[in-house]
Formats: structure tokens, sequence, C-alpha cells
């Protein structure tokens, strides 16, 4: 795969502007990144300017908390679709993982599987936030339901992604999935370690620094 495309070039800052949505867009064209991850109000700008490009139009659900019912989950992943998001990233229900409820954790990324259909679904852990056991229990649950990857981080709470959370994700789900880093990478370095240790998709907000040399 080409490098670039492992790139979710990521703006997610609550005063992002259109303009800043615009460069966004402008960046990812020009590097040929994968994607570009946006909140929902963004979707719509995004596809236009994007289109005919081959980027992707990538956005967050439950974010950044993962603590919206599910049915709000649901009806925002539908939403999103709707607008022409292409990939969802969907933060799970934290304290459910913590709490031992996986069956609860499973019927959510489930149904949100549902609402997007044939669309690319990202489950966003908060590895910072869980154990070594949680983050398998995590990504066992991710796989049942059917989700498409297992994403380490919002990049909003405590810590971002680490190599050693993207090891175990990936030794976790094996082949069967997609691992997508994200939070805290912004070195050439940095995005090599992650690839190295098994990640598929780097989620940035620095794309075009980790492609230099």
């Amino acid at each position: 795969m080409k490098t670039s495309k492992y790139i979710d070039h990521t703006l997610l800052k609550p005063d992002a502007t259109s303009a800043d949505i615009s460069r966004l867009c402008e960046e990812a064209i020009v590097g040929d990144f994968a994607s570009v991850c946006v909140n929902p109000c963004h979707i719509a700008q995004a596809k236009q300017l994007l289109e005919g490009s081959g980027v992707k139009v990538c956005c967050v659900i439950g974010f950044p908390l993962g603590a919206m019912t599910t049915e709000s989950k649901v009806f925002e992943a539908s939403n999103a679709i709707a607008l022409g998001a292409d990939e969802v990233d969907m933060v799970l229900n934290i304290g459910w993982i913590k709490e031992g409820k996986t069956d609860q954790v499973t019927a959510e990324i489930h149904a949100v599987k549902e609402a997007v259909g044939d669309h690319i679904l990202k489950v966003i852990l908060e590895t910072c936030l869980l154990n070594e056991e949680e983050i398998v229990t995590a990504c066992q649950c991710a796989k049942k339901a059917g989700a498409d990857f297992v994403k380490t981080s919002t990049g909003f709470s405590k810590a971002g992604a680490t190599v050693e959370a993207v090891k175990l994700m990936r030794a976790t789900v094996g082949d069967a999935m997609g691992v997508k880093a994200s939070g805290g990478i912004r070195t050439p370095e940095d995005f090599q370690a992650m690839i190295d240790a098994g990640a598929s998709r780097i989620g940035t907000s620095s794309g075009a620094a980790l492609l230099k040399k």
C-alpha cells in the first residue's frame, strides 16, 4: 500500500471553521491521503471538496466520550452516512467495558455497524483509560460485532496511541480487522513505529509532516 494511504488526515477541534476544513481537504488531496476525519457538521463540505479525488470522508460519532445512548449513536451514524461519510469512527462505551458489560458493548457496536452497512466502521477504544485485559476484551467485542477496525484513541483524553497498545490490538484481532493508531503521532519516526507495531491506518493532524524523510 502507498505510504500516504495509511493516513486519515484529521481535524476534530471544536473551533474548526469552514476555512480550516477547506485547508484540510486541500492538504489531503495534495498528499493523496486515505481520508479526512472530521466532525459530522463538516461532512457535507468535505464531501463536496473531495469529490473525484479518491480521498474519502471519515467522521467521528459518540465523540469524544462514548457515553451517549446506543440510540443516539445509531442515529448519528445513519445521519453521517446520509450526509456522505464513507467511514465512521465510533467511541465505544468505556464504562461498560470496565464493568464487564461485554454483551451491551457488542450489541451497541453491532447496531452501529448495521446503521453504516457496507461502509467502514472503526471502534475507538480509548486505550489510555483501559488496562491490557480490557483492551483485549474491547477488541474481541468489536470483532464479534462485525466492526472493520479497532482504533486506539480519540486524541482528547489523557494520552494517545502507544506502540504497546497497537501491538496488543493487532495480536488480538489478527488479520481479520484493521488497527488504527491515533493520538500524538507527529513525526516520521512515530509513524513508522506504529506501522511496525501493526497499524494499518494512522489518524493524525500532521499528515504531511509524517511523510518527510
